[in-house]
């Protein structure tokens, strides 16, 4: 694994891309985060393990804006998540890459990459339908752009997904289980895939169960328990 640090060896000031200060969030009596901190820079890769049922999957909701905090503050790129009116405002600071990857049956993969860039945030179609063909092509897919999802290996549609969520140029990107079901092949492809994104300056974020592949994708390694966000040992 690259350089795995505590989570409280947090990053200069200068550099904290996305940063997770005493983050708390209960679903009725049952509390399922607890005072979480993170901090990750611009370009690394951060880890969330931990096995299921510990909150990993509701942080990153939280991180995304697809769920609100009961107290605490979320930071990307300088910007408070509680300050920005608009979710829309929102997602395109954080890109979310969902397990089940969430693509549209009925669009194509380009129209899946560009959907949201024109009907959402009013992009010109010709500018959106560039960008989605310059990513799909970045990923592999260029002979694929115009087929449907029940026409792609899981793996395809995995890529379709990320470069939508790329699509918008969020400065973090959040992973949810990427590895899932993957062989051992495909896991290492993925794991390079996350880390050629990084290297492009993106900020990442994967939540995961698979202990292996935590160590094979972090360059900062955080372990959940019970709502809790561990320092390494």
């Amino acid at each position: 694994m690259n350089n795995v640090e505590s989570n409280f060896a947090t990053p200069s000031a200068s550099q904290v891309q996305l940063e997770v200060k005493q983050v708390n969030k209960s679903f009725g009596a049952t509390q399922v985060l607890n005072e979480c901190d993170l901090s990750l820079s611009a370009g690394e890769v951060g880890v969330l393990w931990g096995p299921s049922g510990t909150g990993k999957t509701t942080l990153m909701r939280c991180i995304a804006g697809l769920e609100t905090v009961d107290s605490g503050e979320i930071w990307v790129n300088g910007i408070e998540r509680g300050s920005v009116t608009k979710d829309a405002d929102w997602h395109r600071q954080v890109g979310m890459v969902f397990q089940g990857f969430n693509l549209f049956p009925h669009r194509t993969a380009l129209e899946n990459v560009t959907e949201a860039l024109i009907y959402a945030y009013g992009e010109d179609p010709k500018l959106a339908q560039e960008r989605g063909r310059k990513l799909l092509t970045e990923m592999g897919l260029a002979d694929r752009m115009d087929a449907y999802p029940g026409e792609l290996s899981g793996g395809q549609q995995q890529r379709v997904a990320i470069a939508r969520s790329c699509a918008l140029e969020p400065k973090v990107l959040c992973f949810d289980e990427p590895t899932s079901a993957l062989d051992e092949a495909a896991t290492g492809r993925v794991v390079q895939m996350i880390k050629d994104l990084a290297q492009s300056g993106m900020t990442i974020l994967v939540i995961t169960h698979d202990r292996p592949f935590a160590d094979a994708a972090a360059d900062r390694l955080f372990r959940m328990d019970q709502g809790r966000i561990l320092p390494q040992t």
